[in-house]
């Protein structure tokens, strides 16, 4: 089985939808038979390498009134998945030098280490991952060479690649984040709970029709 997750690390709820669906995979029959990749999808592909407002403060400018419920949601939710979610700290930036690293590391077979590593970075530590010294600090981290990442970081690489990713969402139907696409059906949500996951990846493993397409989050 074919298992594309569309993610960005920019959104809490991708580290949310990350933790269940490694809980669902770990209780799945034949687990080595999915592949997995990870896919790249910018939320804001117009911000730039300086950051700005805070995680929390934009989503005070977008929900109003309503922010911090949703914001104490978001942490809760996260909570229970063993995550720290400090959206007062995060800071939105570009993702597109993060999303190239990603590609780097899927070469290398370790594309959920590294994934794992920059959404910590970001939505715990609140670290800038549009910083080259901090994607380079992540890379290390994730046992890859130095050299190769700092080449990374310095010219283009993969950027062809994760704009591939981008368009082939388009094609498939991918709205927001988290996605899966299991065999080229049409998307479904990452945030649902680990039970549903688990169901939804076993029908997707005997090839049943009947997974219902639903959009994954914004973010």
């Amino acid at each position: 089985m074919k298992l594309e997750i569309y993610a960005d690390v920019l959104c809490p709820w991708c580290y949310i939808g990350k933790r269940r669906l490694t809980a669902a995979l770990a209780n799945l029959a034949d687990r080595d038979s999915v592949e997995i990749t990870w896919r790249s999808y910018e939320l804001a592909p117009e911000e730039g390498r300086i950051p700005g407002p805070t995680a929390a403060e934009a989503m005070a400018g977008w929900w109003g009134e309503q922010a911090s419920a949703r914001i104490a949601r978001i942490r809760s939710l996260g909570g229970a998945e063993g995550l720290e979610l400090n959206l007062h700290l995060a800071r939105p930036v570009s993702t597109f030098d993060a999303h190239r690293l990603g590609k780097l590391a899927a070469d290398h077979g370790g594309a959920d280490r590294m994934m794992e590593l920059l959404l910590h970075a970001y939505h715990t530590e609140g670290l800038n991952v549009a910083d080259p010294q901090v994607l380079q600090r992540l890379g290390g981290e994730a046992g890859l060479d130095t050299g190769e990442v700092r080449a990374l970081l310095a010219g283009d690489d993969y950027a062809d690649q994760v704009r591939a990713d981008r368009r082939r969402a388009a094609e498939l139907g991918v709205t927001g984040v988290p996605s899966l696409v299991i065999d080229d059906r049409p998307p479904i949500s990452g945030v649902q709970p680990v039970a549903e996951l688990h169901r939804l990846l076993e029908r997707g493993q005997t090839g049943s029709q009947g997974i219902p397409a639903t959009p994954g989050h914004a973010g």
